[in-house]
């Protein structure tokens, strides 16, 4: 029989334990995920017991007050605080989301934080987004023409512009695309649901005068045919887009452009 085992400095250990100071029903447990690549240890988990009263409702606020009153080496990235900005998605109870408007009350016993799933780790709860922000990138996301630029703007009708509803408001917190398998195994061909939701927000762009050759960049077996609508992606969303829809209308394009 075949023994697959994981290599040991890839084993994550127990780490250290912060008890609270005083004990009471306010107090709650969070165990979060850490790794100091500088430091030549294995991955860890350190358990915070946290005085709620203390503290904000959303568990970004007890990942502050974690960092700021209990251990000041902990790392993760934040910014708006008003789930605009995309900086503190994290995997926070076995679901990518976006710490600062995820209550902790909104979980039953200990909460589990972890990077997002798939990608690099740079420290702690911080990934590596490299690879994902270069998708993005890839797919040009910019409005395309060919006729001269009007003095004044491009127009659209209201109802053109509401095409594009459920589409431009999507942050690049990256929660839908590291949820997603096929990227997982196909991260490096693969666009993912978040970088296809923006490709298609310019396919239907009426403004947009670059269709053609969006849709050719995208016709690949792996950059846009990797998806198997599995629909973790539209279930982790914290905007409540859904890219699974996204990329099957442009699938529907794909089709349509051929007959």
């Amino acid at each position: 029989m075949v023994e697959l085992a994981l290599p040991k400095n890839s084993r994550i250990t127990r780490g250290k334990t912060f008890p609270a100071a005083v004990q009471g029903p306010q107090v709650r447990t969070f165990r979060v995920y850490r790794w100091d690549p500088e430091s030549g240890e294995n991955p860890r988990w350190d358990t915070y017991e946290v005085d709620t009263a203390n503290c904000g409702p959303m568990v970004l606020d007890a990942l502050i007050y974690i960092k700021n009153d209990i251990d000041p080496t902990l790392t993760f990235r934040r910014s708006c605080r008003e789930g605009v900005c995309g900086s503190c998605s994290m995997n926070i109870g076995g679901r990518n989301t976006l710490a600062c408007t995820r209550g902790w009350d909104e979980y039953q016993g200990t909460i589990t934080i972890a990077p997002l799933p798939h990608m690099p780790v740079i420290k702690d709860l911080v990934p590596d987004l490299t690879n994902f922000y270069t998708q993005y990138a890839s797919i040009e996301p910019w409005l395309k023409t060919d006729t001269p630029q009007p003095e004044r703007e491009w127009r659209q009708s209201p109802q053109e512009r509401e095409r594009l509803d459920g589409l431009y408001e999507c942050i690049l917190c990256a929660c839908c695309t590291t949820s997603c398998p096929s990227y997982w195994w196909n991260g490096d061909r693969y666009l993912g649901p978040a970088a296809l939701l923006q490709a298609y927000r310019w396919l239907i762009d009426t403004r947009d005068e670059a269709t053609g050759e969006r849709l050719d960049d995208l016709e690949d077996p792996f950059r846009l045919y990797r998806c198997h609508t599995i629909m973790n992606c539209t279930r982790s969303c914290p905007k409540g887009l859904n890219p699974a829809e996204a990329i099957g209308k442009i699938k529907t394009l794909m089709v349509e452009r051929q007959s």
